[in-house]
This record gives structure tokens, C-alpha cells and sequence, in this order.
């Protein structure tokens, strides 16, 4: 092999790694807007046009900025600082031109990620009455629910645990934009899973 074929070879190779890495930054590491088809179908499909953007009437949808890879220009949200209200009418999904969003009838049938909840920090672990993201969340008593017990050691004061069921949860992360504690967060969205890109 001459010294240009294996230049040739090693530019190839520095290539294909830095594709690699793009593709691996524009795997699902964001939260997506409501109805978004799975990740690979999704970065295909999205034009980046911004038309979902422009119509989310609460400005919770941004646009990828450099860091995000192939994703450069695809829709995600930020749900800490601004989640999915779940609007009634979708505007998000109607305004979408390629079907990269599409599918969104009701509430349930969103799919953005999974709320987890880290007893850790979560105050209502601690035996302080909190609820906040309970009485946020617009799936009450289905996506969280109450387990209420009580305080152990305490015979008089009782846990108002909140408690995140995985099959409802829709991810549009108003718990987490509401929970009072910070620094880390006590809830937090889970992107929904992208799989493998190779």
C-alpha cells in the first residue's frame, strides 16, 4: 500500500469516527415533543423547519444548537424551564410538515419519557408534606399517585410519598419544572429510550 493509499485509509477512518460521534450526539439524550417517532425514523424525518417551535403557544420547544450532532436543528425540550402543557389540540404535532411528529390523539398516547423521582432528595421521603408534583402532574393519580404510610419510628406523623407508575407517566415533565427542591432536582424526565444507532 503506497503512503496515499494509507492516508487515504486514516482520513477514511478519522471520518467515519467523527460521523460516529455525530450520530451517537444526536442519539435520544433529549426530550422530544409530543408524538416524535422513534429516535432514527425521527432525524431523518425532521426537516428542522421550526414549525413546531413557532407554534407551541408556551415557547417550550427549542432547536438544537452545535453540540447536538446530527440533531443540529431538531426540536427538544428543556422540561426544568419550560415542560409540555400537553396542549388539547396539539399545535405542535399539526404544525409538523413531515410526520417526524405525528400520532397524538389524547393526552396518553404522548410518550416523551418517564418521570423518576430521587428519594434521596425528595422531601416527601423525608416525612415533609410536600405534594407539589402530585397535584402538577395533569394525570393525577395515574402517572403519580400517593403512597401515603407512615413516618417510621413516628406513630403520629404520616409519609405522603409520591410514586411515579412507569405505564402512565407521559414525560412532559410539569413535575419536574414544579418540585420546590433544587440542586439536584427531586424529579426528573427520563428521555424516552433511542436504542442503538449501530
Amino acid at each position: 500500500m503506497s503512503k496515499l493509499q494509507l492516508l487515504k485509509v486514516l482520513i477514511g477512518g478519522v471520518a467515519a469516527y467523527e460521523l460516529l460521534k455525530m450520530m451517537k450526539a444526536g442519539s435520544k439524550t433529549v426530550i422530544r415533543p409530543p408524538g416524535a417517532v422513534d429516535e432514527h425514523s425521527f432525524l431523518a424525518l425532521c426537516s428542522r423547519c421550526g414549525k413546531c417551535n413557532q407554534a407551541c403557544p408556551y415557547k417550550a420547544i427549542k432547536m438544537g444548537k452545535e453540540d447536538f450532532g446530527l440533531g443540529l436543528g431538531t426540536p427538544y425540550l428543556t422540561v426544568r424551564d419550560d415542560p409540555c402543557r400537553l396542549c388539547e389540540d396539539w399545535p405542535c404535532v399539526a404544525a409538523c410538515p413531515t410526520n417526524a411528529l405525528t400520532g397524538i390523539e389524547k393526552r396518553t398516547d404522548v410518550a416523551m419519557g418517564t418521570a423518576v423521582i430521587d428519594k434521596d432528595h425528595c422531601i416527601a421521603y423525608e416525612g415533609i408534606r410536600c405534594e407539589v408534583c402530585y397535584r402538577a402532574c395533569p394525570l393525577i393519580d395515574e402517572a403519580i399517585k400517593l403512597d401515603i404510610y407512615m413516618r417510621p419510628g413516628d406513630d403520629i406523623h404520616a409519609v405522603f410519598a409520591p410514586v411515579i407508575d412507569p405505564e402512565k407517566c407521559v414525560g412532559c415533565g410539569i413535575c419536574e419544572n414544579k418540585c420546590v427542591v433544587d440542586n439536584p432536582v427531586a424529579i426528573r424526565v427520563k428521555p424516552r429510550e433511542a436504542g442503538d444507532l449501530w
